[in-house]
């Protein structure tokens, strides 16, 4: 009775305020600030618990891949990788708007959002597409769709998120007897993890715009592939192929984490920006650390009450009660998955991905633990599944970025993005039913 009183109080004050129009981070915080006192409990425990959360190690890659993200765009090194991306285009059906996905994943290896990936992509392919007789409405729908891989392909802020939500957590004893000691996420397994998903997710995007684009007409170039316009494209962008391969070699190969890559990838762009590039002004470098500090306090103010929420789940068995009754309806892995995915799915067009992540975590992740669902398996299927909401009304960041750049109606961009968010829903089924495709790279770099 007391459990479902405290999930009454915490999840109706929540979606009550949430439905006023309160601010996530609002709505959380007074949420949990009204169990503590329905509780009885000291409120100072809710500021205590609350400031450990942002106090841990690997919170400190958040603000440096942020500020790395920024300046990689301001150096000039985002542009010179769409221009790559672009020249591989050549005479394929759709070649264009396939290396806007290339291009996205490339930015996604150096940005780990999606919205500033569609921003910086967006930017330069969108123009180049309606330039090849591309309509705007699908033009955007292509970037959009895409611009969730930012936070697939490592490295990715949301992973980080995931990570640091899954310190402490606690899982059912019989759970722990089956299946072992619940040992926390390493986030340099997660982006090692992401890979594969990430490059299935691509695929299947990429062979989805092949066959609506021959349908369409928007055939390649007539000439063929330029290979001096591929050599100089590469010849200009090889310090930015590099940014990527210096960021996620040095954390396979063990000779640096991933919060020390953060740094390193902010040290490697300032170097390329002000003495290679020479495009790095100290007017860039402030916007860039303005940008930085206004995503990094949006992002800790949520962590900063999301925490505290997750606490009292844990604290109040919620999750051992939400386990209980997803076992109760079924013990089929596949239905379980099916179920989950779908949740995921639909909190996602309507949540922040951070907030969703430090949310659900605590819930749904000993519920998959006890059903032997490896941990990063589970957390890559949950960053791939609200990814999509990137790209899916009502909140959608990325379709609001994409229509905006290209000045067309939200609705037309909505509509031609729908059939690209059912393709990537149905390679995040096949990313939790083929275990493999997250836990193979992990395995043979040893974790």
């Amino acid at each position: 009775m007391a459990e479902s009183s405290i999930v009454l109080i915490l999840f109706g004050s929540f979606l009550v305020l949430l439905v006023m129009g309160a601010p996530v981070t609002v709505a959380l915080g007074v949420a949990a600030l009204s169990s503590f006192l329905y509780l009885d409990q000291n409120p100072i425990k809710f500021v205590q618990i609350a400031f450990t959360s942002v106090g841990s190690f690997p919170l400190m890659a958040l603000p440096a891949f942020i500020l790395a993200g920024a300046l990689m765009e301001a150096a000039g090194i985002s542009k010179r990788l769409v221009t790559l991306a672009e020249s591989f285009a050549g005479p394929v059906t759709g070649g264009i708007s396939a290396a806007t996905v290339l291009a996205c994943m490339f930015f996604g290896a150096i940005s780990g959002s999606g919205p500033a990936t569609t921003a910086a992509v967006g930017m330069l392919m969108i123009p180049a597409m309606v330039k090849r007789g591309y309509d705007k409405g699908y033009a955007s729908a292509i970037t959009a769709s895409s611009g969730g891989l930012g936070i697939v392909i490592p490295p990715s802020i949301p992973m980080v998120i995931f990570g640091i939500s899954a310190i402490g957590l606690s899982v059912p004893p019989e759970a722990i007897a089956e299946h072992g000691e619940f040992q926390s996420v390493s986030i340099t397994k997660m982006f090692i993890a992401g890979v594969l998903p990430g490059l299935v997710i691509s695929i299947s995007l990429m062979t989805l715009n092949y066959i609506r684009c021959k349908r369409l007409g928007y055939a390649g170039t007539a000439e063929g592939w330029d290979i001096k316009h591929i050599a100089e494209s590469f010849r200009t962008g090889f310090w930015s192929v590099m940014a990527p391969l210096v960021i996620l070699g040095g954390i396979y190969s063990g000779f640096f984490t991933p919060t020390e890559s953060a740094i390193v990838a902010i040290f490697y762009t300032l170097f390329v920006g002000v003495f290679i590039h020479r495009e790095l002004s100290w007017k860039d470098l402030f916007r860039s650390l303005e940008t930085t500090t206004w995503l990094s306090g949006r992002v800790l103010l949520i962590l900063f009450t999301a925490t505290v929420f997750g606490r009292l789940l844990v604290e109040n068995q919620i999750p051992a009660i939400v386990a209980e009754s997803m076992l109760s309806l079924t013990d089929n892995i596949y239905l379980i998955w099916f179920l989950i995915i779908i949740f995921l799915l639909f909190v996602g067009m309507f949540m922040e991905t951070l907030a969703a992540i430090m949310i659900l975590t605590p819930v749904l992740l000993p519920v998959t633990y006890n059903l032997g669902i490896d941990p990063v398996h589970f957390g890559i299927v949950m960053v791939c599944s609200l990814s999509i909401g990137f790209a899916t009304p009502p909140l959608g960041e990325n379709l609001f970025v994409a229509s905006g750049i290209s000045n067309i109606s939200l609705e037309e961009v909505t509509v031609k993005a729908l059939p690209f968010a059912f393709v990537s829903a149905a390679a995040v089924f096949i990313i939790a039913f083929f275990p493999e495709i997250a836990l193979f790279l992990p395995r043979q770099f040893g974790y």
